[in-house]
């Protein structure tokens, strides 16, 4: 699958390189140079799909998580809840990665799909730059919910551990 995956997406990037440009005809250009508005379409249409595909995905994987933890707590003879809360956390912060991921690339996405060379390209920067952002805001999210990156952020900053972060136990799902 990851040959495939990267396969796939290395063909894609190539494309303008082996001639599916618009550079010959400045009419057919799209937002974003020197790819067509076909191809532009073409992109983003597919990562609209693959992206409602992912949602699906994981809804469906974590829907078998909080099954599977549930089970396990009945088995253990363990309240419901705690493993519950538990595995919640770690089901909220990959629906937070998940949101983040869609309200940085929705703009641009969209931005790609409707307009053409004519806009400004000052839209297009502006839709394009909360997509950088997704990269830089990933390992906050991360070490916001990671209760051993809470530690470590405040030895590093004030050289003290918070009482509220040292007595909590670690559960598989600190993520």
């Amino acid at each position: 699958m990851l040959v495939i995956l990267w396969g796939t997406s290395i063909c894609l990037g190539l494309l303008p390189v082996m001639g599916w440009n618009c550079l010959r005809d400045e009419s057919t250009c799209s937002v974003v140079r020197p790819l067509t508005k076909n191809n532009a379409a073409i992109l983003s249409i597919s990562f609209l799909f693959m992206f409602a595909l992912m949602l699906q995905l994981y809804i469906q994987i974590c829907k078998i998580v909080m099954r599977h933890a549930h089970q396990i707590a009945l088995q253990h003879h363990f309240l419901a809840t705690s493993h519950y809360v538990t595995t919640r956390k770690g089901v909220s912060t990959l629906a937070l990665i998940l949101g983040t991921f869609a309200a940085c690339w929705m703009p641009f996405t969209l931005y790609s799909l409707i307009a053409d060379y004519t806009y400004p390209s000052i839209y297009t920067y502006a839709t394009l730059l909360p997509a950088t952002y997704n990269s830089i805001i990933n390992p906050v999210i991360y070490a916001y919910r990671n209760q051993e990156i809470q530690k470590a952020l405040c030895l590093i900053c004030c050289g003290c551990i918070p009482s509220t972060l040292s007595q909590r136990a670690r559960s598989p799902s600190d993520v």
